[in-house]
């Protein structure tokens, strides 16, 4: 079977390296107060819970061989006691850390959304959305229990380590070497292994990604596969990515088992030699029935961090492969910014100019090249020609979504590229091919345009746009409920709605991108009564395949060819026999 986009594993631009770790920590900064209490919390609750084993020692080699039994239970208290303290701070620490990991998840989010808002179009336009959508979910919540208790725990087990060390030397210094000669066969086994883990987790990250993105795009497309019948197709492909990930997950899964398997071999293997050490080389003369009972207490508390660390590496090392997506997006660069010195566009009154502009998409394929053309303010242009030629990059150069190579693009007088990008988007209206639908009610929808929109405003826009008979026929409405994309809703009524909410903006230029592609002809009739009124006094700048619909336009413009290779009114351009005659006649 052919490989498609999901097939292909995204590559890293970069390799991961400590300045993420470090630039990561940006965010525990945030909290640092907040950590450092749950970090000494966790420090005393380790402190009491290692007084049980020297407890135990006293009891065994002291109060039981005296039968002191006020003692004993006294022991016994305070081991309990001790228990309860340790269990009681370890829960209040767990609690703080959870309300840390919560913001710095809701912070990470946010900065990638923010982010993801200034990326130009160019940076959607060949990534699926589910790829998108997997980092501001899925990895941001992988990565924040690494931020917060991964590092505090990794703190914390190093100092449990060196407490029980500290403990064990008391007790027994002999003994406390057999425990700790486990550890170099330990470190080297995880020098071993760690470059092989990285890569392996790295590549269930690719695997859920395609996944994912694959599963986005079918939900919101089913009922194109349904129509073409394309069910057992899709779910072959589903199976085939499942099947991946399952495959990388497995072997990721493997390598991470081998360090606890590695791990509990060890303090068997050590708290097995603890006995025979101390009972057949040292001999119960100099190692007493108390001293092993405790050491052998401490055993387990010895290597439980080590164990706790190996799954913290585990645990990062995945995390890590998921840091290095969420920074490569953090750090996709924003190609349509503001200037540092860019200026507010003041109110304009909507003349324009294309001043030798050339664009491409791509370095080796221009679009449009050396085009130049002059619009009064209030006229209405409409772009015409071939499907690719540029009609459509034409509008999205003037909204500044791309751009340009060279040239310039003036809006009265004022160069687009020098003025915040807010200042020039909100003068004007822009219905793009697409008209999605948020969910929500209508009346939201319409509003979505013009946030202090009255519902008067709403309703007379409706009104413009023939949307408001149909809005009433509904159950509720301009308050009736619409699902994401409006799927209870016709393409045409979508198109209608997505109209009132870009009239309602009342722009200085409008641009209407096949805004009236699915309406019917007799809907387009009354539509054009409205746009008439309404493109009055704006500049506007029309893309309509069915030629009928702007015959009335003050200029055409049929684009082909990298430009425009003709300009007039509809009578001009017919009488000139050229591009836009033929095309005419062609449609009947």
């Amino acid at each position: 079977m052919a490989r498609n986009k999901y097939d292909i594993d995204e590559t890293l631009e970069t390799p991961f390296n400590i300045a993420h770790l470090k630039r990561s920590f940006i965010y525990m900064k945030k909290h640092k107060k907040r950590i450092v209490i749950a970090l000494i919390l966790s420090a005393l609750s380790s402190v009491f819970s290692m007084f049980t084993p020297l407890l135990s020692k006293v009891e065994i080699d002291y109060f039981i061989p005296q039968k002191n039994i006020v003692m004993i239970v006294v022991a016994a208290v305070a081991a309990l006691v001790s228990i309860v303290i340790s269990v009681k701070l370890g829960i209040i620490r767990q609690r703080i850390m959870t309300d840390v990991g919560q913001d710095i998840i809701y912070e990470i989010r946010r900065d990638l959304f923010e982010h993801l808002q200034e990326l130009s179009f160019e940076y959607y336009d060949d990534r699926p959305q589910g790829k998108i959508l997997v980092r501001v979910v899925n990895y941001v919540n992988s990565v924040s229990d690494m931020l917060t208790n991964g590092v505090i725990n990794f703190v914390l087990e190093i100092f449990n380590i060196i407490l029980i060390l500290i403990f064990m030397l008391i007790v027994d210094i002999k003994l406390t070497l057999v425990v700790v000669a486990g550890v170099p066969v330990f470190v080297a086994v995880m020098l071993l292994i760690k470059k092989k883990q990285r890569r392996a987790w790295q590549d269930v990250s690719n695997k859920n990604s395609n996944q994912t993105a694959y599963l986005a795009e079918s939900i919101s497309c089913m009922k194109v596969t349904q129509s073409f019948a394309r069910e057992v197709e899709n779910e072959g492909i589903f199976r085939r990515l499942s099947s991946s990930y399952k495959k990388s997950w497995m072997k990721a899964v493997k390598i991470s088992f081998l360090v606890s398997f590695v791990v509990d071999n060890i303090h068997s293997i050590v708290a097995a030699a603890l006995y025979v050490v101390g009972l057949l080389v040292i001999g119960p003369a100099s190692v007493s029935l108390g001293t092993l009972a405790a050491m052998s207490g401490y055993v387990s508390r010895f290597w439980q961090p080590i164990i706790n660390l190996a799954s913290l590496y585990n645990n990062f090392v995945n995390g890590v492969a998921y840091l290095e997506r969420i920074f490569e997006t953090m750090d996709e660069p924003i190609k349509v910014r503001d200037l540092p010195d860019a200026v507010e566009l003041p109110e304009i009154k909507g003349n324009l100019k294309f001043d030798n502009v050339t664009f491409s998409y791509e370095a080796d394929k221009v679009i449009l090249k050396n085009v130049d053309f002059d619009v009064k303010a209030g006229q209405s242009i409409a772009l015409v020609g071939p499907t690719g030629a540029g009609k459509t990059t034409v509008v999205n150069l003037i909204s500044r979504f791309y751009d340009l190579d060279s040239g310039k693009i003036l809006i009265d007088g004022n160069d687009i590229s020098k003025v915040t990008l807010n200042s020039l988007r909100r003068q004007m209206g822009i219905m793009l091919q697409d008209s999605f639908i948020f969910s929500g009610t209508i009346a939201d929808n319409i509003r979505y345009g013009k946030l202090d929109a009255n519902d008067e405003e709403i309703v007379a826009a409706c009104k413009t746009v023939c949307a408001h008979e149909f809005i009433m026929e509904m159950e509720d409405g301009y308050e009736t409920e619409l699902n994401e994309n409006g799927s209870q809703l016709s393409q045409g009524q979508k198109q209608l709605i997505a109209f009132a909410r870009t009239l309602i903006s009342d722009p200085k230029i409008l641009i209407l991108d096949e805004a009236t592609s699915s309406i019917d002809v007799k809907t387009e009739r009354l539509l054009q009564k409205g746009l008439n009124e309404l493109l009055k006094g704006r500049t506007s700048f029309i893309i309509a395949h069915r030629l009928s619909t702007i015959k009335n336009c003050d200029k055409i413009m049929f684009i082909n060819n990298q430009g425009i290779t003709e300009s007039g009114t509809h009578e001009e351009l017919l009488e000139k026999k050229g591009d836009y005659y033929h095309l005419y006649n062609a449609q009947g």
